[in-house]
């Protein structure tokens, strides 16, 4: 357990900043008369017209800028505190919830404390220099550890009292995180707001809107491709803010001061030895180790938790060192044991190749041909540069970048050896929905496609790292569905000089049997390693591929999580003064069913093109172009009727529905995005259809745009059930919430006033 006091102190600094921020937000008859209606905050506070009110420009600065902090936010939190990796899309949660307060709030003052305070705090927070940032990795273990799902480094534990004593300390710290992180998004909520309802054409201004959201887009894309770390992504966002808030001096100088805060606090860098790379994907943390002063390894650690090392294994190696190797002899380190089944194999597949230790392992075996696939481009970079032999300058290694479902799925090369190599991501998910990148890599449809890659009498070794016992009866099920016979299991010990793991052996039992009848030495060393215990689990698919999951259901720390947001987003909606009956419920229903058809189809793209970084937001960069079609097609043709964006929303997600995902892998990458892009991101457009008719009927107000993210929130928590339904039963309840928002439309009501909020 964590440090009483410290962790007491944290809990109390991130609950008084989130209860003094609730204080600037109290309605106006709450305030009046009150000391703290007026405080040192008030020279903070600004309206739009103090930077010189509406343009086009700085609507689309604005838009950028909220859109690249959004990206910022959940990927330098989520890898800063390990726990926010496993509810990635409970962060974009709480931007929404932001995000909408300020849109909603959008004709009152901005009080730009909401957003610079926040980003202090969580800077402190998370810095190395401070005890908090270590305090904070026992997040995970207080929160995670749950009998239904596996989490890296978290034991499974029994609903007691003193699991559940834990969760709930835990939320002392986790749901004020939540908080401020929606805090942050409210001013920029209330300048879109304000910019939108200003806009002298609507429909221009929306897609202005859009635009700058798809160049906020590319800009941290691109950034996170050339691994910058966050201290540039603040120094960007920086810029941004300040450009937005450069008319008044003293709200200018204060974002400069505490941008350059937040640059300096994030350049902090552990001491000793480690180095720290950003990867698109993840933190990553090289720390070099030595014996008798000379260089024997490397240690990664990926968001501050054990990923790999990098080893040499090389026969000079080996010689000079028997020190390293006395109890543990080479021939039986477990990276040389899974080629005593196939020894001078002609061709081997490699998939997460990493820095290449499997890699070097095949080359040392005799293989004429190794195909390493690698997701993370940095990871690979650093295996090239600094693994001790060199396998991925070896002319017989081929290197590819990419998904390693993507690969099996697309390769028309064939192998005499396919080997899964510790394939774990560990705590790296999309940042856009509940898919981790490795999820559909163990699924019963992958095995089945890299089966097809084996040659004649070939082996697909598959090896893992099992910390449950239903985890290796989930993969020998797997395995055993997909080559029609029990794999050949056996444990491989960790070593001082070797990362160990459960290898599961499938395809040709001739050749198995065969190895172990000619090598007793290896026939013994089988014997004394068994696998001892498995429980049964849930075959994962394509369309349930949570396999870090035991069975189909909530996790109970998504329902916790769950119902902690919701109340958050109601009492944050009440201490504005905002009734839930003041909701537009035709727009909140159009964002649930936007989120839910948003989280489907970017899952649904992964599994056809890779569960990458690129894939994800070039998807998401699609759907905002569609949008802007939408956009353009209502401007162009004003007299379109809504009908025809519903009929297509519901005809789209029918056809989507019914056409089976396994149709659109066609062999050509070109036919493939077409057809897939038409069948999956149809719905979008029509929704967008129904979106600008609807925001330019009502005057582009606001609190329509509030209530839309609102729902959009709610839409995020819902896509929670697909841990019990499947992903594709997400389009049945996206059908269900706009054939909501089509009731809700039928059905209209007076507009509510404008919510009374002081700032004056």
């Amino acid at each position: 357990m964590p440090p009483t006091a410290s962790y007491l102190l944290l809990a109390l600094i991130v609950i008084l900043a989130n209860v003094h921020l609730f204080k600037l937000y109290k309605p106006a008859v709450a305030r009046e008369g009150s000391p703290a209606g007026k405080s040192w905050v008030d020279w903070l506070e600004l309206s739009p017209s103090d930077l010189g009110g509406f343009s086009y420009w700085k609507l689309a600065l604005a838009s950028v800028a909220g859109l690249f902090l959004e990206l910022l936010m959940i990927r330098w939190i989520s890898s800063e505190i390990r726990v926010f990796a496993y509810f990635k899309n409970f962060v974009l949660i709480s931007c929404f919830l932001g995000f909408g307060l300020g849109c909603y709030l959008c004709r009152h003052k901005i009080r730009l404390v909401a957003l610079l305070a926040p980003l202090i705090v969580l800077a402190v927070v998370v810095n190395p220099w401070f005890s908090w940032h270590e305090l904070l990795t026992w997040l995970p273990s207080m929160i995670g550890g749950l009998s239904e799902v596996d989490v890296r480094g978290v034991p499974s534990l029994p609903r007691t009292w003193t699991e559940i004593s834990g969760l709930l300390e835990t939320m002392a710290i986790v749901v004020p995180l939540f908080g401020l992180i929606a805090f942050t998004f409210h001013p920029i909520g209330q300048l879109v707001g304000w910019y939108l309802e200003k806009a002298p054409q609507g429909i221009k201004g929306y897609t202005v809107n859009i635009l700058g959201s798809l160049a906020g887009i590319m800009l941290f894309t691109g950034m996170s491709f050339m691994n910058q770390p966050p201290a540039t992504w603040f120094a960007a966002a920086g810029v941004l803010f300040v450009g937005l808030f450069w008319r008044p001096v003293r709200v200018r100088w204060m974002t400069v001061a505490v941008f350059l805060a937040c640059v300096g606090l994030t350049l902090a860098v552990p001491s000793g030895d480690s180095r720290i790379y950003w990867s698109p994907y993840q933190k990553l943390t090289l720390t070099p180790e030595y014996s008798s002063g000379e260089l024997i390894t490397y240690h990664v650690r990926t968001n501050d938790t054990w990923y790999q090392q990098i080893f040499n294994l090389s026969p000079e190696f080996e010689a000079s060192h028997p020190d390293l190797f006395r109890t543990d002899p080479p021939a039986w380190n477990p990276y040389n044991v899974p080629y005593r089944f196939f020894p001078n194999p002609d061709s081997v597949l490699v998939l997460g190749a990493g820095t290449g230790n499997d890699v070097a392992a095949a080359l040392r075996s005799g293989a004429q041909r190794v195909v390493a696939v690698e997701i993370d481009p940095l990871i690979q970079k650093l295996g090239r540069d600094l693994h001790f032999e060199k396998p991925y300058s070896s002319p017989r290694t081929h290197v590819v970048i990419n998904d390693a479902r993507s690969y099996i799925e697309n390769s028309q090369e064939r192998f005499d050896v396919i080997m899964f190599s510790l394939l774990d991501s560990h705590t790296t998910s999309s940042y856009y929905t509940n898919i981790r990148i490795d999820n559909y890599v163990y699924t019963l449809e992958a095995l089945l496609a890299a089966k097809k890659l084996l040659k004649p009498g070939g082996l697909l070794i598959l090896k893992f790292w099992v910390d449950t016992p239903w985890i290796t009866g989930r993969l020998k099920e797997l395995t055993q569905a997909a080559f029609g016979q029990p794999p050949f299991e056996m444990v491989l010990h960790s070593q001082y000089y070797a990362s160990g793991g459960t290898l599961f052996i499938c395809g040709s039992e001739e050749r198995i049997r065969a190895r172990l009848a000619g090598d007793p030495e290896l026939n013994d060393f089988v014997s004394k390693n068994p696998v001892h215990v498995t429980q049964q689990a849930s075959l994962t698919t394509d369309d349930w591929p949570y396999f870090y999951q035991h069975e189909p259901g909530l996790p109970s720390a998504v329902i916790v999580m769950s119902l902690v947001l919701a109340m958050l987003g109601w009492l944050s909606l009440r201490q504005t003064g905002i009734s839930i009956a003041s909701l537009d419920w035709h727009f909140f229903f159009l964002g649930a069913g936007f989120l839910l058809l948003e989280a489907q189809i970017i899952s649904k793209m992964a599994l056809l093109f890779g569960t990458t970084w690129m894939v994800n937001s070039l998807v998401i960069s699609g759907l905002l172009v569609l949008i802007v079609g939408a956009n353009l097609l209502v401007h162009w043709k004003t007299d379109i009727n809504i009908g025809v964006g519903y009929a297509g929303i519901f005809a789209s997600i029918l056809l989507s529905y019914f056409l089976p995902i396994e149709r659109l892998f066609f062999a050509s990458l070109w036919l493939k995005a077409v057809t897939a892009t038409a069948v999956l991101c149809l719905p979008v457009f029509f929704a967008g259809i129904v979106f600008i008719k609807s925001f330019g009927k009502v005057g582009f107000r606001g609190e329509a745009l509030g209530s839309n993210l609102f729902g959009a929130l709610v839409g995020g928590l819902l896509e929670s059930l697909s841990f019990w339904t499947g992903i594709h039963a997400l389009l049945v309840l996206a059908a269900v919430l706009y054939t909501a928002s089509l009731l809700a439309v039928l059905v209209p009501r007076p507009s509510p006033a404008p919510v009374a909020l002081s700032a004056d």
